[in-house]
């Protein structure tokens, strides 16, 4: 079996005559935390849209244990296991964090509208698994103080958990996590950076990040890809791109300033 979970090759986007992103590759391999860095602008989000099929590449490839992505539809990527949560918070503020988990379980269950509209016994069972999966990762994520609350009602700190806590609930094999620390105070991205960790470690999720945070992706971090204006400028360690030349010219403007490089836009 091979050690790459998901491969992009070559891929370019073109929006209308803006070319977004530009021969893009790279490869994620299984069990680790990779992680996409750059400016504002610089296609890491762009990238993010190609894997979930929101947007499609002008030219190249994705391929997901094997099989292409670009040939499947959009609604079809949390089936083949790839979750996602996003850098604005997409939950149901009028739904208690129970309720909002049992609806990202939905994508994982098979039993079909007939079944379940006369709950048989099969649905049942899909329903029981779906609670038990969702009591299992609220007391993952340490969410049981807020199980029964509406998520209108919670600091957004713990919105941003219970989103992480819906994607779990899809028992993904990939999850992208888009700027996972926006928004977050200093106490609140440090118990991000541990919930990744041991997504990571604990549950042996691969995990394909956008983040701005250098700190946060210095210490989760496996491997980093710096990309600016669409290109990718550099690969490797957060330490070996972090000191990379053309990446720190590319944020700083100059490379006489590596430290300035902790917290990036």
């Amino acid at each position: 079996m091979s050690d790459i979970l998901l491969s992009a090759r070559n891929l370019s986007v073109r929006f209308g005559g803006v070319l977004a992103v530009n021969n893009v590759s790279f490869d994620v391999k299984r069990g680790e935390v990779f992680t996409l860095i750059g400016p504002n602008g610089a296609g890491k989000t762009t990238v993010f849209n190609l894997i979930s099929r929101i947007y499609q590449p002008t030219t190249g490839e994705i391929t997901y244990l094997g099989k292409k992505l670009t040939d499947q539809p959009a609604h079809a990527i949390a089936a083949m296991g790839i979750a996602r949560t996003f850098q604005n918070i997409e939950l149901f503020e009028h739904a208690t964090v129970l309720h909002n988990l049992l609806i990202g379980r939905h994508t994982h269950r098979k039993t079909g509208f007939l079944r379940d509209m006369f709950f048989t016994a099969t649905a049942r069972e899909a329903e029981l698994q779906a609670r038990l999966k969702a009591e299992e990762v609220i007391d993952l994520l340490h969410l049981q103080h807020y199980r029964d609350t509406l998520v209108a009602g919670l600091p957004y700190g713990v919105r941003k958990v219970v989103e992480l806590a819906r994607a779990l609930c899809t028992e993904p094999q990939l999850l992208l996590l888009d700027e996972p620390s926006s928004g977050l105070n200093v106490e609140e991205t440090d118990d991000m950076a541990f919930w990744i960790q041991d997504i990571q470690q604990e549950l042996g999720i691969t995990v394909l990040m956008v983040e701005h945070d250098m700190s946060l992706v210095s210490k989760v971090s496996d491997r980093v890809l710096a990309m600016n204006q669409g290109e990718v400028l550099a690969m490797g360690t957060p330490r070996e791109v972090q000191t990379d030349p053309a990446v720190i010219e590319a944020y700083l403007g100059t490379v006489d300033d590596v430290s300035s490089l902790r917290r990036v836009a």
